[in-house]
């Protein structure tokens, strides 16, 4: 995946360091219901159209942007499904990061489905029920996207449960 120069910047000076950054994921749909998806070029997956916001882009702003820049389709953001903290990932390399992903619906709204960057393999529709194999979390959040649930975030613990050890599940 193409790493984003301010990255490589922070990169040169911090190493492998963990990195805390913020992500968008798009569930996006067409006019027939279908939801977007790419290929992953470094995993060979389908997945979610995915990326990082740029330094001081709106969450919004960055997913419009990733959608175009990843698979040529225009789209608008309707609402946001999730907020929601991933684990800790280390690529191949040795550097570790971890996402605070937010998650948004999203709706085409012109523009053609290919592959337009080396980020993806393949890029096309599917209907919700012929979905290729997915992880649980891009299948949850596509289901959160099919319903008009309110936005979904882990809970924190009530007052001073935290520090009695308490943990939400």
């Amino acid at each position: 995946m193409a790493t984003p120069q301010f990255i490589l910047d922070i990169r040169a000076k911090a190493g492998d360091t963990l990195l805390f950054m913020p992500g968008v994921v798009m569930v996006v749909f067409d006019d027939r219901g279908r939801v977007l998806l790419n290929r992953r070029a470094d995993t060979g997956r389908w997945a979610l159209i995915s990326g990082i916001p740029d330094p001081g882009e709106q969450p919004a702003e960055a997913a419009v942007r990733e959608i175009d820049e990843e698979t040529g389709v225009a789209a608008i953001v309707e609402r946001v499904l999730s907020v929601f903290t991933n684990e800790p990932v280390v690529y191949g390399n040795g550097d570790r990061a971890q996402y605070v992903d937010i998650v948004l619906r999203c709706r085409a709204v012109g523009g053609e489905a290919r592959v337009n960057d080396d980020e993806s393999l393949d890029v096309r529709w599917f209907a919700p029920d012929e979905l290729p194999p997915l992880g649980p979390i891009a299948r949850g959040r596509i289901e959160l996207a099919l319903r008009d649930d309110p936005t979904w975030f882990a809970p924190a613990p009530a007052p001073g449960l935290a520090d009695r050890g308490y943990r939400a599940p």
